[in-house]
Protein backbone atom coordinates (compact mmCIF):
# COMPACT_ATOMS: atom_id res chain seq x y z
CA UNK A 1 0.00 0.00 0.00
CA UNK A 2 2.71 2.16 0.99
CA UNK A 3 4.98 4.06 -1.69
CA UNK A 4 8.02 5.68 -1.57
CA UNK A 5 7.09 9.98 -1.68
CA UNK A 6 8.50 11.87 -4.18
CA UNK A 7 12.09 13.14 -4.35
CA UNK A 8 10.78 16.32 -3.37
CA UNK A 9 9.56 17.46 -0.25
CA UNK A 10 5.57 18.49 0.03
CA UNK A 11 4.79 16.74 -3.02
CA UNK A 12 3.29 13.36 -1.46
CA UNK A 13 0.07 12.56 0.28
CA UNK A 14 -0.46 10.53 4.02
CA UNK A 15 -3.64 8.84 4.34
CA UNK A 16 -5.00 7.97 8.04
CA UNK A 17 -8.05 5.38 7.53
CA UNK A 18 -8.29 2.48 9.45
CA UNK A 19 -11.69 1.11 8.53
CA UNK A 20 -12.91 -0.34 5.39
CA UNK A 21 -11.67 0.81 2.10
CA UNK A 22 -10.90 4.16 1.99
CA UNK A 23 -7.35 4.07 2.05
CA UNK A 24 -7.43 1.62 -0.86
CA UNK A 25 -9.73 4.06 -2.71
CA UNK A 26 -7.78 7.19 -1.80
CA UNK A 27 -4.74 5.44 -2.88
CA UNK A 28 -5.87 4.53 -6.35
CA UNK A 29 -7.53 7.54 -6.92
CA UNK A 30 -4.43 9.37 -6.43
CA UNK A 31 -1.88 6.68 -7.71
CA UNK A 32 -4.08 7.41 -11.38
CA UNK A 33 -2.77 11.09 -11.30
CA UNK A 34 0.98 10.28 -10.29
CA UNK A 35 0.60 12.01 -6.85
CA UNK A 36 3.07 9.29 -4.54
CA UNK A 37 0.85 8.43 -1.24
CA UNK A 38 1.92 6.49 2.13
CA UNK A 39 -0.77 5.18 4.48
CA UNK A 40 0.08 5.57 8.38
CA UNK A 41 -1.33 3.86 11.84
CA UNK A 42 -0.80 6.13 14.69
CA UNK A 43 2.18 5.72 17.24
CA UNK A 44 6.04 6.00 15.94
CA UNK A 45 4.93 5.36 12.27
CA UNK A 46 2.71 8.11 12.09
CA UNK A 47 5.54 10.51 13.76
CA UNK A 48 8.27 8.85 11.29
CA UNK A 49 5.97 9.78 8.77
CA UNK A 50 4.94 13.10 9.36
CA UNK A 51 8.69 14.07 9.72
CA UNK A 52 9.04 13.22 6.07
CA UNK A 53 7.17 16.27 5.67
CA UNK A 54 4.04 15.22 3.69
CA UNK A 55 2.62 18.14 1.37
CA UNK A 56 -1.30 16.80 2.39
CA UNK A 57 -2.81 15.05 5.45
CA UNK A 58 -6.02 12.63 4.56
CA UNK A 59 -7.77 11.62 7.76
CA UNK A 60 -10.76 9.83 7.98
CA UNK A 61 -13.18 10.42 11.10
CA UNK A 62 -12.20 6.81 12.48
CA UNK A 63 -8.75 8.04 12.44
CA UNK A 64 -9.70 11.03 14.88
CA UNK A 65 -8.33 9.14 17.77
CA UNK A 66 -7.11 11.74 21.10
CA UNK A 67 -3.14 10.07 20.54
CA UNK A 68 -3.14 10.76 16.60
CA UNK A 69 -4.64 14.16 16.65
CA UNK A 70 -1.92 14.98 19.63
CA UNK A 71 0.33 13.45 17.35
CA UNK A 72 -0.45 15.48 14.33
CA UNK A 73 -0.73 18.48 16.48
CA UNK A 74 2.64 18.54 17.60
CA UNK A 75 3.80 18.27 14.07
CA UNK A 76 2.09 20.92 12.95
CA UNK A 77 3.01 22.87 15.53
CA UNK A 78 6.63 22.82 14.73
CA UNK A 79 5.73 23.67 11.27
CA UNK A 80 7.98 27.36 10.45
CA UNK A 81 5.86 30.57 9.33
CA UNK A 82 5.77 29.67 6.27
CA UNK A 83 4.26 26.41 6.42
CA UNK A 84 0.31 25.86 6.56
CA UNK A 85 -0.21 22.07 6.52
CA UNK A 86 -3.30 21.05 4.48
CA UNK A 87 -5.65 18.29 6.40
CA UNK A 88 -8.62 17.24 4.66
CA UNK A 89 -11.27 15.00 7.24
CA UNK A 90 -13.45 12.69 5.64
CA UNK A 91 -16.79 12.32 7.98
CA UNK A 92 -19.91 11.07 7.39
CA UNK A 93 -22.81 12.95 6.71
CA UNK A 94 -24.36 12.54 9.82
CA UNK A 95 -21.14 13.58 11.78
CA UNK A 96 -21.79 16.82 14.00
CA UNK A 97 -18.92 18.83 11.35
CA UNK A 98 -19.41 22.06 13.61
CA UNK A 99 -18.37 19.94 16.44
CA UNK A 100 -15.62 18.61 15.06
CA UNK A 101 -13.99 21.27 13.17
CA UNK A 102 -13.99 23.36 16.66
CA UNK A 103 -12.12 20.69 18.60
CA UNK A 104 -9.81 20.42 15.40
CA UNK A 105 -8.85 24.02 15.47
CA UNK A 106 -8.22 24.01 18.78
CA UNK A 107 -5.86 21.39 18.36
CA UNK A 108 -4.56 22.49 15.44
CA UNK A 109 -4.65 26.37 14.99
CA UNK A 110 -1.97 26.01 12.41
CA UNK A 111 -3.67 23.64 9.97
CA UNK A 112 -5.56 24.45 6.62
CA UNK A 113 -8.86 22.08 7.33
CA UNK A 114 -10.91 21.12 4.99
CA UNK A 115 -14.14 18.95 5.63
CA UNK A 116 -15.27 16.47 3.13
CA UNK A 117 -18.70 14.14 3.52
CA UNK A 118 -18.71 10.61 2.64
CA UNK A 119 -18.99 9.22 0.25
CA UNK A 120 -17.26 11.69 -2.20
CA UNK A 121 -16.80 11.16 -5.95
CA UNK A 122 -13.45 10.55 -7.04
CA UNK A 123 -12.78 13.75 -9.13
CA UNK A 124 -13.83 15.70 -6.33
CA UNK A 125 -11.26 14.01 -3.92
CA UNK A 126 -8.50 14.26 -6.76
CA UNK A 127 -9.38 18.07 -7.68
CA UNK A 128 -8.86 18.64 -3.36
CA UNK A 129 -5.81 16.79 -3.19
CA UNK A 130 -4.22 18.86 -6.31
CA UNK A 131 -5.49 22.13 -5.67
CA UNK A 132 -3.98 21.98 -2.19
CA UNK A 133 -0.58 20.18 -3.09
CA UNK A 134 -0.34 22.96 -5.82
CA UNK A 135 -1.02 25.15 -2.92
CA UNK A 136 1.99 23.48 -0.67
CA UNK A 137 4.41 23.87 -3.70
CA UNK A 138 3.36 27.61 -3.59
CA UNK A 139 4.66 27.73 -0.02
CA UNK A 140 7.64 25.74 -0.97
CA UNK A 141 8.66 29.05 -2.91
CA UNK A 142 7.85 31.32 -0.60
CA UNK A 143 10.16 29.56 2.08
CA UNK A 144 12.89 29.18 -0.90
CA UNK A 145 12.48 32.84 -1.22
CA UNK A 146 12.77 33.50 1.96
CA UNK A 147 15.87 31.28 2.93
CA UNK A 148 16.92 32.92 -0.48
CA UNK A 149 16.58 36.96 0.94
CA UNK A 150 18.50 35.80 4.23
CA UNK A 151 21.08 34.55 2.37
CA UNK A 152 21.65 37.49 -0.05
CA UNK A 153 21.15 39.87 3.49
CA UNK A 154 24.39 38.08 5.00
CA UNK A 155 25.81 38.08 2.20
CA UNK A 156 25.42 41.94 1.64
CA UNK A 157 26.29 42.79 5.16
CA UNK A 158 29.18 40.49 4.61
CA UNK A 159 30.72 42.40 1.62
CA UNK A 160 29.80 45.64 2.84
CA UNK A 161 31.93 45.26 6.01
CA UNK A 162 34.58 44.02 3.61
CA UNK A 163 34.31 46.83 1.76
CA UNK A 164 34.85 48.99 4.70
CA UNK A 165 37.51 47.56 6.07
CA UNK A 166 39.24 48.10 2.40
CA UNK A 167 38.09 51.77 2.79
CA UNK A 168 39.34 51.70 6.10
CA UNK A 169 42.89 50.06 5.12
CA UNK A 170 43.26 52.27 2.30
CA UNK A 171 43.13 55.87 4.15
CA UNK A 172 44.96 54.56 7.13
CA UNK A 173 47.90 53.54 4.26
CA UNK A 174 47.80 56.83 2.19
CA UNK A 175 47.25 58.98 5.36
CA UNK A 176 50.82 57.79 6.06
CA UNK A 177 52.06 58.34 3.11
CA UNK A 178 50.80 61.86 2.43
CA UNK A 179 52.39 65.21 3.07
CA UNK A 180 49.80 67.39 2.85
CA UNK A 181 45.39 67.46 3.13
CA UNK A 182 45.58 67.75 -0.52
CA UNK A 183 47.72 65.19 -1.39
CA UNK A 184 45.79 62.70 1.15
CA UNK A 185 42.59 63.86 -0.58
CA UNK A 186 43.71 63.37 -4.12
CA UNK A 187 45.29 60.01 -3.58
CA UNK A 188 42.47 58.57 -1.49
CA UNK A 189 40.22 59.76 -3.99
CA UNK A 190 42.12 58.10 -6.68
CA UNK A 191 42.47 55.02 -4.89
CA UNK A 192 38.48 54.63 -3.59
CA UNK A 193 37.97 55.17 -7.59
CA UNK A 194 39.91 51.82 -8.51
CA UNK A 195 37.70 50.14 -5.80
CA UNK A 196 34.84 51.42 -7.37
CA UNK A 197 35.69 50.46 -10.72
CA UNK A 198 36.37 47.00 -9.69
CA UNK A 199 32.79 46.18 -7.99
CA UNK A 200 31.49 47.62 -11.41
CA UNK A 201 33.03 45.59 -13.63
CA UNK A 202 32.45 42.49 -11.04
CA UNK A 203 28.35 43.69 -10.98
CA UNK A 204 27.89 43.87 -14.80
CA UNK A 205 29.69 40.22 -14.93
CA UNK A 206 26.45 38.82 -12.84
CA UNK A 207 28.34 37.13 -10.11
CA UNK A 208 31.16 36.89 -7.82
CA UNK A 209 33.48 36.07 -10.64
CA UNK A 210 34.65 38.45 -13.30
CA UNK A 211 36.84 38.20 -16.55
CA UNK A 212 40.48 39.72 -15.56
CA UNK A 213 40.78 41.36 -18.90
CA UNK A 214 37.51 43.32 -18.10
CA UNK A 215 38.74 44.41 -14.63
CA UNK A 216 41.85 45.30 -16.19
CA UNK A 217 40.59 47.27 -19.13
CA UNK A 218 38.53 49.08 -16.96
CA UNK A 219 41.51 50.06 -14.48
CA UNK A 220 43.44 51.29 -17.29
CA UNK A 221 40.91 52.95 -19.39
CA UNK A 222 41.43 56.27 -17.75
CA UNK A 223 44.90 56.66 -19.16
CA UNK A 224 44.14 55.57 -22.86
CA UNK A 225 42.25 57.75 -24.46
CA UNK A 226 42.02 60.06 -27.63
CA UNK A 227 43.96 57.71 -30.29
CA UNK A 228 46.42 57.19 -27.42
CA UNK A 229 47.53 53.72 -25.69
CA UNK A 230 49.79 55.31 -22.70
CA UNK A 231 49.09 51.19 -21.06
CA UNK A 232 49.27 48.24 -23.30
CA UNK A 233 47.42 44.84 -21.89
CA UNK A 234 47.53 41.70 -23.65
CA UNK A 235 46.76 37.92 -21.78
CA UNK A 236 44.10 35.26 -21.75
CA UNK A 237 41.00 35.42 -20.39
CA UNK A 238 41.20 34.51 -16.95
CA UNK A 239 37.90 34.35 -14.60
CA UNK A 240 39.15 35.29 -11.40
CA UNK A 241 37.00 36.01 -7.93
CA UNK A 242 36.11 38.91 -6.57
CA UNK A 243 38.55 39.20 -4.14
CA UNK A 244 41.55 38.41 -6.67
CA UNK A 245 40.16 41.38 -8.99
CA UNK A 246 39.72 43.74 -6.16
CA UNK A 247 43.57 43.12 -5.62
CA UNK A 248 44.99 43.44 -9.03
CA UNK A 249 42.97 46.43 -10.19
CA UNK A 250 44.69 48.27 -6.80
CA UNK A 251 48.20 47.62 -7.24
CA UNK A 252 47.83 48.25 -11.02
CA UNK A 253 46.48 51.29 -9.56
CA UNK A 254 48.95 51.84 -7.79
CA UNK A 255 51.40 50.80 -10.18
CA UNK A 256 49.99 53.53 -12.37
CA UNK A 257 50.07 56.60 -9.87
CA UNK A 258 53.53 55.82 -9.15
CA UNK A 259 54.41 55.89 -13.02
CA UNK A 260 52.49 59.39 -13.49
CA UNK A 261 54.74 60.68 -10.57
CA UNK A 262 57.80 59.37 -11.05
CA UNK A 263 57.66 56.82 -13.90
CA UNK A 264 57.36 56.46 -17.69
CA UNK A 265 53.80 57.92 -17.26
CA UNK A 266 55.37 61.19 -16.54
CA UNK A 267 56.77 61.57 -19.98
CA UNK A 268 55.22 62.30 -22.78
CA UNK A 269 55.98 59.42 -24.88
CA UNK A 270 56.50 57.39 -21.87
CA UNK A 271 54.05 53.57 -21.93
CA UNK A 272 53.44 50.65 -19.84
CA UNK A 273 53.25 47.32 -20.89
CA UNK A 274 51.20 44.84 -18.70
CA UNK A 275 51.10 41.24 -19.65
CA UNK A 276 49.89 38.13 -18.18
CA UNK A 277 49.60 34.34 -18.69
CA UNK A 278 48.73 31.08 -17.41
CA UNK A 279 50.81 28.14 -17.85
CA UNK A 280 49.93 24.85 -19.42
CA UNK A 281 50.27 22.87 -17.21
CA UNK A 282 48.55 20.27 -14.77
CA UNK A 283 48.42 22.74 -11.72
CA UNK A 284 48.24 26.13 -13.92
CA UNK A 285 50.61 28.86 -12.72
CA UNK A 286 49.31 32.22 -13.30
CA UNK A 287 52.17 35.34 -13.97
CA UNK A 288 51.53 38.99 -14.36
CA UNK A 289 54.09 41.88 -15.65
CA UNK A 290 54.43 45.85 -15.25
CA UNK A 291 57.04 46.85 -17.64
CA UNK A 292 57.49 50.47 -18.05
CA UNK A 293 59.96 51.89 -20.99
CA UNK A 294 60.30 55.91 -22.32
CA UNK A 295 60.66 57.33 -18.97
CA UNK A 296 63.33 58.77 -17.17
CA UNK A 297 66.07 57.23 -15.78
CA UNK A 298 65.33 55.36 -12.53
CA UNK A 299 67.07 55.37 -9.10
CA UNK A 300 66.07 53.13 -7.02
CA UNK A 301 64.41 55.19 -4.09
CA UNK A 302 66.04 55.22 -0.53
CA UNK A 303 62.61 53.84 1.17
CA UNK A 304 59.58 52.40 -0.29
CA UNK A 305 56.31 54.26 -0.74
CA UNK A 306 53.10 53.33 0.32
CA UNK A 307 52.25 51.92 -3.29
CA UNK A 308 55.55 49.67 -3.46
CA UNK A 309 54.73 48.59 0.07
CA UNK A 310 51.62 47.72 -0.85
CA UNK A 311 51.79 45.90 -4.19
CA UNK A 312 54.38 44.05 -2.77
CA UNK A 313 51.88 42.53 0.42
CA UNK A 314 48.78 42.43 -1.40
CA UNK A 315 50.33 40.57 -4.94
CA UNK A 316 52.47 38.17 -2.16
CA UNK A 317 49.11 37.63 -0.48
CA UNK A 318 47.14 36.61 -3.19
CA UNK A 319 49.34 34.32 -5.19
CA UNK A 320 51.77 32.85 -1.83
CA UNK A 321 54.57 34.36 -2.92
CA UNK A 322 56.14 38.02 -3.11
CA UNK A 323 56.09 39.69 -6.27
CA UNK A 324 59.95 41.07 -7.51
CA UNK A 325 60.13 44.56 -7.80
CA UNK A 326 63.03 45.94 -9.94
CA UNK A 327 63.98 49.27 -10.64
CA UNK A 328 65.54 48.78 -13.85
CA UNK A 329 67.29 51.86 -15.20
CA UNK A 330 65.15 51.81 -18.24
CA UNK A 331 62.01 51.54 -16.07
CA UNK A 332 60.12 50.14 -13.08
CA UNK A 333 59.53 46.54 -13.19
CA UNK A 334 57.24 44.40 -11.55
CA UNK A 335 56.12 40.43 -11.58
CA UNK A 336 54.18 38.40 -9.33
CA UNK A 337 53.39 34.61 -10.35
CA UNK A 338 51.77 31.87 -8.34
CA UNK A 339 48.81 29.28 -8.53
CA UNK A 340 46.15 30.17 -10.65
CA UNK A 341 44.01 28.27 -8.08
CA UNK A 342 44.57 31.06 -5.59
CA UNK A 343 42.97 33.50 -7.57
CA UNK A 344 39.72 31.54 -8.36
CA UNK A 345 38.78 29.43 -5.26
CA UNK A 346 35.86 31.28 -3.57
CA UNK A 347 36.30 34.38 -1.25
Amino acid sequence: MNEAPGENELDWVLILAPFRRDADYIAASLREQNVAVRHSEGGEGLSNNLSLSPGVIIITHEALTPPVVAIIGDHLASQPAWSEVPVLVLLEKTAPIARIRSQLEGSWPSARLLFHSRPIARLELVNSIQTNLLVRLRQKQVRDAIAREVELRLELNHRIKNILASVTSIFQMTRRGASTVEELAADFTGRLHALSDVHTAVFEAGGDEVSLSSVIAVTVAPYNGEGLSRINVNGPDVIVNRTSATTIALCLHELTTNAIKYGALSQRDGSVDVTWSVSEEASPVFSINWVETGGPEVVEPTRKGYGTKYVGSALASLLGTPPAITFDRDGLRCRAAGPLARLQVGD
